[in-house]
């Protein structure tokens, strides 16, 4: 009679201690689920907004490339500094860049190299037309 009292004791408890760590990861499970995870989540990507840019180059023609940024950037002088930069690595410097050769176009999710790219210096260059 002693021994069953106790057992009943310990079943309880050892039955309460599950019950509770169970509620705590579904409230976790939960809340990964609503987009509460960690900013080093592997599976979360880096949101860049695309700028769609025509030059004429120096020779004829016109270049086409986009420039991707990080979407919180929107300080478009330094946009444009990026293109310029790009336009002077292929000859092109002094080339005009403002806002009637490059515009805003859209906002796209990143990884991989272009992610790496605007991390390491702030943006991207996707080349499109007359580019080489």
């Amino acid at each position: 009679m002693k021994y069953n009292h106790l057992l009943q004791k310990f079943g309880l408890a050892g039955f309460a201690f599950f019950l509770l760590k169970g509620l705590a990861w579904l409230a976790v499970g939960g809340l990964a689920l609503l987009g509460f995870t960690s900013k080093n989540d592997s599976t979360m990507q880096l949101k860049v907004s695309v700028y769609d840019t025509y030059v004429p180059k120096k020779q004829g023609g016109v270049m086409h490339f986009d420039i991707l940024v990080d979407a919180n950037e929107k300080d478009l002088e330094k946009i444009y500094t990026y293109g310029k930069e790009y336009l002077a690595s292929k000859g092109q410097d002094g080339q005009p860049l403002t806002s009637k050769q490059c515009r805003f176009c859209h906002v796209e999710n990143a990884k991989g190299e272009i992610e790496d790219s605007i991390t390491a210096k702030g943006y991207f260059i996707i080349e499109m037309e007359g580019c080489n």
